[in-house]
């Protein structure tokens, strides 16, 4: 291998992983993926992602041309349809119908790419996201329609986060906190009775890093150390973030409008249950940026997801119910992959989301503070924490029974 052909295929790896690294792709896939990647290249190398680094050894047979490069990098951001496209790419450059230098522009393209769906569709789809929670957590129809709003101003802040580093820095807790002081408003001159805590929760449910807090686990579960601490430690993090914004606008707001008597709404139907999961699932098309071709696929994810671990609540706790959950996603993510061609994680994640308690560890923390449970919840410690074990290992299972052909 001559130096000017390693120098381009060291270039397009880095561009390639620095990519990767930007859509959310978790550690020990991206670095899997891109051994794959050099290996087909005919070069020899290393790899060690971080949430905020990526580090990459590259080297030849002979040792003859080597490269090292370090770089800090920003957490990345779920982008299904970007990544979709850079592994099309990977692929039609391994199989020749791509040049090395076509695929670097190639990159460059898709990384320039906004999303699929505009600003408008996805301010819709963060209120569709928490409203669809509220329905989901047995809200009433009032209390629904208030979290989809405080949903819409979640999304105006996060637009504002885009264009603000000072805001972006406290994007969480202002969030929190407006929700917190906003609802506490509402149930004193508008709608008295509402479950305060329940509308904050739903209207903040998008920043709830319940899926972090998994992706954490499962790298740490593949002795990803570094990364998998991270992970967990920014979820973690993010959560008391969250839950600190919340506590300070519901206080300030009780001493600003007087507390609000909570006054139990008839409970919705059962077919509510399966409406929510289905409006979420639809919301999180535009937030996750899925691809139009790939939405039935991310519907039926979730709905396979949700069903079995309905099904086996039946027969075993919900927190064993979670693996069988998983374990039914992680069959039929890598039947995805074999039959599209695609990536697992573009379908995973959409039945994942149904299936994280980041919304208990939310309670779980609340009932700590405050020694108060705001929705029905025994043992919620215990079970979160068995859920989030028997997510990974539904996943560990599922990957041994029906392997992917695909790292991403």
């Amino acid at each position: 291998m001559d130096t000017i052909e390693f120098i381009q295929i060291r270039k397009f790896i880095v561009k390639l992983g620095k990519m990767l690294h930007k859509y959310g792709t978790p550690a020990f896939r991206l670095e899997a993926y891109l051994t794959e990647i050099a290996t087909y290249l005919g070069v020899h190398a290393s790899f060690i992602s971080t949430p905020t680094s990526l580090t990459i050894v590259i080297w030849s047979d002979r040792h003859e041309d080597e490269y090292n490069h370090s770089a800090r990098l920003m957490p990345g951001e779920l982008d299904m349809n970007a990544l979709s496209l850079t592994d099309e790419l990977a692929s039609s450059l391994l199989n020749g119908e791509l040049s090395l230098s076509e695929a670097n522009t190639r990159l460059d393209e898709i990384d320039a790419m906004g999303s699929l769906y505009g600003k408008l569709p996805t301010g819709i789809a963060y209120g569709m996201a928490t409203g669809a929670f509220a329905m989901l957590m047995g809200a009433s129809w009032s209390e629904i329609g208030w979290s989809s709003a405080l949903g819409l101003l979640a999304f105006v802040w996060t637009l504002w986060a885009t264009r603000s580093k000072r805001v972006n820095l406290m994007l969480e807790p202002m969030t929190a906190f407006i929700a917190g002081l906003l609802t506490c408003a509402i149930g004193s001159y508008v709608d008295p009775g509402i479950n305060i805590p329940l509308v904050v929760l739903s209207s903040v449910i998008v920043f709830v890093p319940g899926l972090a807090l998994t992706m954490g686990l499962a790298e740490l579960s593949s002795r990803n150390m570094v990364s998998g601490t991270a992970r967990t430690m920014d979820a973690i993090m993010q959560l008391f973030k969250l839950y600190f914004g919340a506590f300070l606008g519901v206080t300030a707001g009780f001493n600003l409008f007087g507390e609000n008597i909570y006054t139990p709404a008839q409970s919705l139907p059962y077919w509510a249950t399966w409406l929510s999961v289905l409006l979420l699932c639809i919301a999180l098309v535009a937030i996750f940026r899925t691809r139009v071709k790939h939405i039935p696929w991310a519907l039926a994810a979730a709905f396979i997801a949700y069903s079995a671990t309905a099904w086996s609540a039946d027969y075993m706790s919900p927190g064993l119910g979670a693996f069988v959950g998983a374990f039914a996603l992680g069959i039929f993510a890598n039947g995805f992959t074999r039959i599209a061609n695609q990536p697992a994680t573009i379908v995973a994640m959409h039945g994942l989301i149904v299936l994280v308690p980041g919304s208990k560890t939310y309670i779980g923390l609340n009932s700590f503070m405050t020694g108060k449970d705001f929705v029905q919840a025994d043992h919620l410690g215990q079970e979160v924490f068995l859920i989030f074990m028997s997510l990974v290992a539904g996943l560990i299972f599922a990957n041994v029974v029906m392997p992917t052909k695909k790292a991403l």
